[in-house]
């Protein structure tokens, strides 16, 4: 069987492109509009003393700088750099930023809306937003569909099977703990997998024709690199390609996604 890779990079550059008209349009008709993003990454250099004297006062900072965000109306969208340092309650910080600036989606308002049946989140968490725009790609009907998601994290794996059962999909989640992992994955007409192990899937694992979107990114030694290094996903793409239907690549498939989400978001 031949697989349709699935190309997150020329999706992306599309939306981007259409955005960018959509904001062009936003500004004629409202003068001095622009839409405003900003991202807050905190520095976790151990070795820094500046990071040694305000650590008992990081969380403190932090969650003013959200409150100053969130009320300022020219920013529309907030978004925190995750992990923060342990130091920092990354919920606290996470809750404190207003849902209707939340373009990450986390805040549990989103995220409780989400879930529900009958309702719609202010923010669709930006991966897997992005992983159900390129399943739309394919041309599947996931209504009445098994999805297999492997990973079960608060960022993707959680919020995509949210996703894929109110488009009616039967979803089984598999994580750490999940016994006969090879045979649920077996099961899949549809599989996402955000685990964070390289090549951790094997295409013997794949029932032929399923739908693969490989959410991982891992870095790999490969001396015939420059870098030393090779990007991978959690699903061992040789193996796969023939046996899948269609399958994203890495690097060029749902990261480049994960971005036009985010300026969709905002």
């Amino acid at each position: 069987m031949s697989s349709t890779i699935i190309d997150g990079k020329k999706l992306a550059e599309s939306i981007r492109s259409s955005l960018s008209l959509r904001v062009d349009e936003m500004k004629a008709k409202f003068d001095g509009f622009a839409p405003h993003l900003t991202i807050i990454q905190v520095g976790t250099r151990e070795d820094s003393s500046v990071y040694v004297r305000m650590k008992q006062q990081a969380a403190e900072k932090l969650l003013q700088i959200v409150d100053d965000l969130n009320s300022d109306p020219t920013v529309h969208g907030i978004l925190i750099q995750l992990p923060l340092p342990e130091s920092i309650d990354e919920k606290e910080v996470t809750e404190a930023i207003n849902p209707e600036k939340d373009v990450d989606g986390f805040h549990s308002g989103n995220i409780g809306q989400l879930s529900k049946k009958d309702t719609t989140p202010l923010f669709t968490p930006c991966t897997p937003k992005g992983v159900i725009e390129l399943l739309k790609t394919t041309g599947v009907e996931i209504s009445g569909k098994i999805a297999v998601v492997v990973g079960r994290s608060n960022i993707v794996g959680m919020p995509v099977a949210a996703l894929l059962q109110k488009a009616d999909a039967t979803v089984i989640v598999c994580h750490s703990k999940t016994k006969n992992i090879e045979t649920l994955v077996k099961q899949a007409d549809i599989l996402v997998v955000a685990i964070g192990k390289a090549n951790f899937v094997q295409g013997s694992w794949l029932k032929p024709g399923v739908i693969v979107i490989d959410v991982g990114t891992n870095a790999v030694p490969d001396s015939t690199k420059k870098s030393g290094i090779k990007w991978v996903g959690d699903v061992d793409f040789e193996s796969s390609k023939n046996i899948s239907s269609a399958i994203t690549p890495v690097p060029g498939g749902v990261g480049p996604m994960t971005v036009a989400m985010l300026l969709e978001n905002t």
